[in-house]
């Protein structure tokens, strides 16, 4: 197990506090101001506005957390091959709330999992395709107590006492998320799978949309709590006259796409900021049609939660052509600087870094240099000539893909492996992408991941976990106007779903298998509608569209009738080959371990605590291939008994609880199905419990649909 250790007396300070708090069994009431007295409950997605996925309850300690058994299991029953469970459950007063796989919302006794009402946003239709979802949002104003959650394009807010859709809220209970965009809301796909915070009587949400074009605006909206009526709007592709609009082709607020939060928020409810992290602008790797830096795509935002004037920002990736977005809310805590405590908004990245700004000005608490960066020799491309780069603390994750670093496990798979890297290019972070095709690292997944990170106010102390995976990004050549079904399918829909169908699944699913499921006519209805993260195809017009749904449905090729020709800033000339991962020729990372770590950073000092890797293949530690860490999704929980847990991996279905101080495991379980979410902490009934969604599907792992809750032996 490598550990890295740099805090010298202090962490034997640390230690011996830790030794010291494992005297009691009870759950106590921290003394008022300690750190911890304001995170005794979970009533938050991460715990709490702040998002530090911190809890003060230490009834489960160093000492006994090997005695950890199972308190109760509920069983969703809605697991289906593919599907995942991403929520972090909330509890309110002793009912615990959370999703199904299908997006089932369900409320049940948090001390026993026993189920008090469930609502199905599907009416008891047949769920199709894979949905995700977070976490849910509670706000309460005297008796009207609700709970919001998104499915599809609905905002719903539900009577948190029944289950029932509220019907003064929106129209019967719901709003349609693809309206007040200033496009036509039935050629949009908007959805939300992070939940929104609520400030006073405001529900504040990002979105998820296309990743292609055409794509909804990202817009930030704050919602009447009560009406569902839309309070304000933060255009993060700025309109004229807006602040950033200059950054962007004049008309790009027209038809660009993306620069959305998807991955969640944070408030500082005492100052009234919301830090909103946005993505990538749309299409992802190939901006000829939005040359600039493209303000506010990729880009750390501090809005007035009470008007949505924006306070700050910081851009983490200027003309973005890497999918390098924001992956996770961030993290609002207080730190040392310069012998003075600080309050900072800390935010994690997919390229490995981690980020402290001063949460009201913006200025970077650790220093930050901006860099030359190469340019593009792709046709009609313009990157940005400089970008930033942080300074410290170093990368959790490594920085670039050289030769030395690729695997050995065989020599076949190294020998393969590195036939086909010779073949890529791979350099520094801001390579650009080319039609040869250029290794990202970490790959497009990150680094780290929308499960968040936790930090420990008692110790200063942040944990993330990370993904240690390259991924192959090439460009190709995008078809023209076409008059064949198959070349209007390779044209619209193989930068996702592959020139083969098989598609990239879980992300992009095979259209092989939709053909075997689903109807002609209802496959034309999804072109033309879009579902989850893919856009409405209606601007092809009705030939096309009918022609791509025949091919997909037969296989076989025949005419088209495609829109006419245009100079449509949506026609771009290149896309891309596909979501893939470089692995060898047994499906496994193509690199030397570790291909997952979780670390422990001093946020007062950006030095490491200690470092190890997260994760194994079961069949490879059977050969005595171990500890190689593996791709992990989910984040972790850290508590003041002084433990952190955390389940994420893919492959192994752990549950592990570490020292929070050195990183030695303490207790593991195996659990129905890979924990690919992050714990939720509380108490119920005088006893301490952790629990986490058994959702399993992540990289082809089998699919499960269980909460399981762990607890002491009752006395």
């Amino acid at each position: 197990m490598l550990r890295i250790w740099g805090r010298g007396c202090r962490a034997l300070g640390i230690v011996l506090l830790g030794v010291l708090e494992g005297c009691g069994g009870s759950i106590q009431t921290p003394p008022a101001g300690s750190p911890g007295g304001a995170h005794r409950t979970w009533r938050v997605y991460g715990g709490g506005w702040d998002g530090i996925r911190y809890s003060s309850l230490d009834q489960i300690r160093r000492d006994n957390v090997s005695q950890l058994q199972v308190a109760w299991v509920y069983d969703t029953g809605d697991a289906f091959e593919g599907s995942e469970m991403q929520c972090n459950p909330i509890v309110i007063d002793g009912v615990l709330y959370a999703t199904s796989p299908k997006l089932r919302v369900f409320a049940l006794d948090a001390a026993t999992g026993k189920e008090i009402w469930s609502f199905d946003p599907h009416g008891g239709k047949p769920v199709t395709g894979k949905m995700r979802n977070r976490g849910l949002t509670y706000w309460e104003n005297g008796k009207d107590r609700r709970i919001f959650v998104v499915v599809r394009q609905w905002l719903y807010a539900l009577d948190a006492a029944t289950g029932r859709p509220m019907e003064t809220f929106g129209r019967g209970g719901r709003v349609d998320l693809r309206e007040h965009l200033g496009r036509d809301p039935e050629s949009l796909s908007v959805s939300a799978t992070s939940p929104g915070v609520v400030y006073k009587d405001l529900f504040i949400i990002g979105s998820i949309v296309g990743e292609s074009l055409p794509s909804a605006p990202g817009d930030i909206r704050a919602y009447d709590a009560r009406t569902g009526e839309l309070r304000w709007s933060f255009h993060t592709i700025p309109h004229p006259g807006e602040y950033g609009y200059e950054t962007w082709p004049k008309d790009a607020w027209e038809y660009s796409g993306g620069a959305n939060n998807w991955c969640g928020m944070a408030l500082d409810t005492e100052r009234g900021i919301v830090y909103a992290p946005t993505g990538s602008a749309a299409f992802d790797f190939y901006g000829a049609n939005r040359i600039g830096d493209d303000l506010f795509a990729n880009t750390l935002l501090a809005l007035d939660a009470e008007t949505g004037k924006r306070l700050w920002h910081f851009q983490l990736v200027r003309h973005d052509v890497w999918d390098r977005d924001f992956p996770a809310p961030p993290s609002l805590v207080t730190i040392e600087r310069d012998g003075r405590r600080v309050d900072a908004v800390v935010v994690a990245t997919k390229s490995g870094w981690v980020l402290a700004f001063d949460r009201e000005t913006g200025e970077p608490l650790f220093p930050i240099e901006y860099r030359d960066v190469p340019a593009s020799d792709v046709p009609g491309e313009s990157l940005a000539t400089q970008q930033p780069f942080p300074l410290r603390p170093e990368p959790f994750a490594r920085q670039q893909l050289t030769e030395d670093l690729l695997t050995d496990r065989t020599p076949e798979a190294a020998r393969v492996v590195r036939e086909r890297f010779r073949k890529l290019r791979s350099g520094p972070q801001f390579t650009p992408p080319s039609l040869e095709g250029t290794i990202v690292f970490p790959g497009f997944d990150g680094g780290a991941e929308w499960g968040g990170q936790a930090f420990d106010p008692e110790t200063g102390i942040y944990y993330v976990n990370s993904n240690e995976m390259a991924w192959v990004l090439r460009l190709v050549p995008r078809a023209g106007k076409a008059d064949s079904a198959r070349r209007l399918y390779n044209r619209e829909c193989a930068m996702c779903h592959k020139d083969d169908l098989s598609g990239s699944p879980p992300e992009f699913p095979s259209l092989l298998e939709a053909r075997r499921r689903l109807s002609r006519a209802q496959i034309r209805e999804v072109i033309l509608s879009g579902r989850g993260r893919m856009p409405g195809y209606r601007h092809l017009g009705s030939g096309a569209v009918e022609a791509i749904a025949g091919y997909i449905a037969t296989g076989k090729d025949a005419a088209a009738r495609p829109a006419p020709e245009g100079s449509s800033p949506l026609d771009l000339a290149y896309t891309h080959d596909g979501y893939n991962r470089f692995l060898d020729p047994d499906g496994y990372p193509a690199i030397e371990p570790p291909w997952g770590t979780l670390n422990a950073i001093d946020l007062n000092t950006g030095e490491y605590v200690w470092r190890i890797p997260l994760g194994e293949y079961p069949e490879l530690a059977a050969k005595g291939y171990g500890n190689t860490g593996s791709e992990n999704y989910g984040g972790p929980v850290v508590t003041a008994g002084g433990l952190l847990f955390i389940g994420a991996t893919n492959f192994d279905n752990k549950f592990r609880a570490f020292d929070k101080l050195t990183g030695e495991l303490l207790w593991e379980t195996t659990l129905p199905a890979a924990g690919n979410a992050t714990p939720a902490v509380y108490e119920a009934g005088g006893r301490q419990f952790v629990v986490i969604a058994a959702g399993g599907g992540k990289s082809g792992a089998p699919s499960g649909g269980k909460y399981v809750a762990f607890a002491l032996p009752q006395p």
